[in-house]
């Protein structure tokens, strides 16, 4: 449709506009990484014309600082949700059990998205602290149930148990993760 009175096409009204770019960046991380994650690319997922990539975000780190930090956000809430609706110890096992063998790896773009941001706060410290505030929250969930220690320990197991069960060639059974957390909890 044009502007009759510039002759110039009218613009659409688009209020979400930057909502789906984040989104779509968080997409296409999961499908090809950050270095596949041109902002041609993220436009294209989110339907929008590229140029509204540098209208919304002043560059491309931008973008992901803002997708990494909401994708952190998202998984900290269900976590923290898991780990609330847990009335005691017991539960609280079952409910991380639950989070390792289930909820983790249910979407392999999350999987992905993880290693991602693992990957870029290894080098750059403003994604080493959106993984510390990260975790930090995940220490808190499980410090309603556990001392600090024993959070802090079972944090760092829920991490490498997802590591090892996305990279197994052959699936492990949940015996295992139950196992492992009972012996950390328990010790």
């Amino acid at each position: 449709m044009a502007d009759e009175r510039a002759g110039r096409p009218r613009r659409r009204y688009d209020p979400d506009r930057r909502d789906r770019i984040v989104e779509a960046c968080l997409r296409v991380v999961g499908e090809v990484g950050v270095a596949g994650a041109s902002n041609r690319r993220i436009a294209a997922a989110a339907d929008v014309p590229l140029g509204s990539m540098t209208y919304h975000f002043a560059d491309t780190d931008e973008l992901l600082r803002e997708a990494f930090t909401r994708f952190a956000h998202r998984v900290s809430d269900r976590f923290d949700a898991a780990l609330a609706q847990a009335h005691d110890a017991d539960e609280a096992r079952r409910a991380v059990v639950a989070l390792v063998v289930h909820d983790v790896l249910a979407d392999p773009h999350e999987l992905v998205v993880t290693h991602e941001l693992y990957t870029l706060a290894a080098r750059d410290p403003g994604y080493r602290r959106l993984t510390h505030a990260w975790m930090a929250r995940s220490r808190r969930a499980l410090e309603r149930h556990f001392d600090p220690t024993t959070a802090r320990l079972l944090d760092a197991l829920i991490e490498g148990l997802t590591i090892h069960r996305a990279l197994d060639v052959e699936p492990r059974p949940p015996t295992e993760v139950e196992e492992a957390v009972t012996r950390i909890t328990t010790a």
